[in-house]
């Protein structure tokens, strides 16, 4: 069958790194350079995925968003990294703050969505908290918070809460892994299923987590209007996962599985 989409394997040689590495022509004439690197391969393994993706919604321009009915208007994945500025949120044993591995998490995660074509707005790209001015005590800024987050949700067309956020469970250590839950308003319950699958066969191999329903006490997560899920990465209760958290290589590998799985939870509502 026809999919109006070519790949060209080839083998060369990078003189920087020494490695042989395999590259792959995808639609547009752009050429995808894939160091065949221990532990960079499964990173690279959503990635490419993530990219054929890409590449099958540009064959068939005509698709029906599966965010309908804001397809009128396109949709905006708003991307919220939990907490920030006095509000640090949970800390590791090592002193690593949440606030500080969300933002990271989802600023890759923007790059990598705004790279695939896909519309963006953080609630914040700094170590702050968005608080209103009237709030003074560390209790009104978080309260103040939540509300203008879920405001500027509320506010956007075609949004799609995805917030970010890291677990911790201090009385259990051992535990780990990255967890997805979700609202039921709209997509949001198919959302968390793709993304959780994709988290389970990267960073969850052999921990495999079911998404879950949130809890209705969460303040934002219940406050907005569109279909929502928040993406807890792994547990800075755990030593080992919340050392992890912090590399570079991991946070890419989370952020290239929480992209495949938006785009594949796009393309199974189109599949006919």
């Amino acid at each position: 069958m026809e999919t109006g989409l070519s790949f060209c394997r080839r083998r060369c040689y990078n003189r920087n790194t020494g490695q042989n590495n395999a590259h792959r022509l995808v639609p547009g004439g752009g050429i995808v350079f894939i160091a065949v690197k221990g532990k960079s391969l499964v990173f690279f393994g959503v990635l490419v995925c993530l990219l054929l993706a890409v590449g099958l919604r540009a064959a068939y321009p005509a698709a029906r968003s599966v965010f309908s009915p804001a397809e009128k208007d396109g949709v905006v994945y708003v991307l919220d990294p939990g907490h920030g500025g006095e509000d640090g949120g949970a800390v590791s044993a090592s002193g690593e703050r949440e606030s500080d591995v969300n933002l990271a998490v989802t600023l890759r995660l923007d790059a990598l969505l705004r790279l695939c074509g896909r519309k963006t707005l953080l609630t914040r790209r700094e170590d702050v908290s968005i608080y209103s001015p009237e709030a003074e005590t560390l209790r009104q800024k978080k309260a103040s918070d939540l509300k203008n987050r879920a405001a500027l949700v509320n506010g956007t067309p075609g949004a799609v809460l995805v917030s970010i956020h890291q677990n911790s469970l201090p009385t259990v250590p051992s535990v780990h892994g990255a967890q997805v839950f979700f609202d039921r308003k709209g997509m949001g319950a198919a959302l968390a299923l793709s993304v959780q699958g994709a988290l389970n066969r990267s960073v969850n191999a052999g921990n495999e987590k079911q998404e879950k329903m949130i809890d209705p006490s969460i303040y934002l997560m219940k406050s907005v209007d569109c279909p929502a899920i928040l993406v807890e990465c792994g547990f800075l209760s755990n030593r080992d996962e919340a050392a992890r958290l912090q590399t570079p290589e991991h946070q890419k590998t989370l952020t290239a599985a929480i992209a495949a799985g938006i785009l594949s939870a796009e393309e199974r509502e189109t599949a006919p």
